[in-house]
């Protein structure tokens, strides 16, 4: 945010959800989730579904996609006083080495070698190297593949903590390899999916191109933050986890052109606002019609919340967010604080499904 940074209670984050509406399972179709339209210039709420996107937008917009893939990131290891240890893999630090979360890091060692069994091929051995906060490790792997042929191996799912398994076994866990990834999905590396895509087919997409709408990609690598809670009384006392995204010359010149031409960027989720809003070139024209992209690859730590002046998003397509999340608190950015309140409230009168599984927002 330019200047200094406002204050703004995370108490106005917080509403009641019925844990019933915390979806558990995608619908048996990606396009079958429904769509509150929130329209701001009429201040006004409408039920709509996914499959009326070509309806809802315009010849001439550009649907802007983040296509990070999910990887398999979480774990079992085994100790050779054979105790397990859950896992989860966080990101590439280096060659043959890994940052991982480790449950039970207190009892861990420097120095121990953990084992994943494979049933693909030998186990895969990690040797703790260093030891950070929070459960965090640094850790040395014995096998030279690549980090998604490991993960493909050895890894599962990472759903969120709210979506609950009981066993999880070999037919649900590809079914949810499935599910918890885009169409589209191309970069691998990140640990939780950009869920407002996780709606869009390729037959849904081709209907919007017929329609004259371009499609264009980010990539965001979404990360472990994005789950953390906000823990502060004010959010802009918050520190915001960063994380990796690319924004493409391709891209940035397809939303040139589309701004040039009059349309609409479209950003589908928190993820692809961040990568644009983050990409806008410094110290350039604070009109929002005259702002700029810059192509770049790089980390984002942009953390958006009421008031902030939008530079790049005309118009957003997100899920329902959880209570006290910097997500929330994004969507409360662009569609304002009363305004998502009442969208919230709603979607929960008229039993809408929530959270990654759940349905979604259209706001413009």
């Amino acid at each position: 945010m330019d200047g200094s940074p406002k204050s703004f209670s995370i108490e106005e984050l917080d509403y009641v959800l019925p844990p019933e509406l915390i979806a558990q399972a995608p619908p048996a179709r990606r396009e079958d989730a429904r769509l509150l339209v929130v329209d701001r210039s009429a201040d006004k709420l409408r039920d709509s579904a996914i499959m009326e996107l070509p309806e809802l937008l315009r010849a001439g917009d550009v649907l802007v996609l983040n296509d990070t893939k999910v990887l398999p990131a979480k774990f079992s290891a085994r100790r050779k006083t054979g105790g397990e240890v859950p896992g989860l893999f966080v990101e590439k630090a280096e060659p043959g080495r890994w940052r991982v979360l480790l449950e039970g890091s207190k009892r861990l060692q420097t120095g121990e070698v953990l084992t994943i069994d494979s049933s693909e091929g030998p186990p895969v051995l990690l040797e703790l190297l260093t030891r950070h906060d929070g459960g965090e490790w640094l850790v040395q792997v014995s096998d030279s593949g690549s980090i998604e042929e490991i993960l493909h191996r050895v890894g599962r799912t990472p759903l969120p903590p709210y979506i609950h398994r009981g066993s999880c076994d070999g037919k649900a866990e590809q079914l949810d390899r499935g599910r918890y990834q885009t169409v589209f999905a191309q970069r691998p590396g990140a640990v939780a999916a950009p869920t407002a895509g996780l709606h869009l087919t390729e037959p849904l997409l081709d209907r919007l191109r017929a329609v004259g709408v371009e499609i264009a990609f980010v990539t965001l690598h979404v990360g472990l933050g994005t789950f953390k809670p906000v823990t502060v009384g004010d959010l802009s006392q918050h520190v915001m986890h960063a994380e990796r995204y690319e924004l493409s010359r391709k891209t940035t010149e397809a939303i040139h052109g589309c701004r040039a031409r009059g349309g609409r960027v479209i950003a589908v989720g928190t993820t692809t606002v961040r990568v644009l809003e983050s990409a806008v070139q410094p110290n350039g024209p604070s009109h929002h019609p005259s702002a700029k992209l810059i192509p770049r690859c790089g980390s984002t730590n942009l953390l958006i919340y009421p008031p902030y002046e939008f530079r790049m998003v005309d118009v957003l397509l997100t899920n329902f967010h959880l209570p006290r999340s910097t997500l929330l608190a994004l969507v409360m950015a662009f569609a304002g604080v009363d305004r998502t309140h009442r969208a919230y409230a709603h979607a929960i009168e008229r039993r809408y499904r929530f959270y990654s599984f759940g349905d979604a927002m259209l706001i413009y």
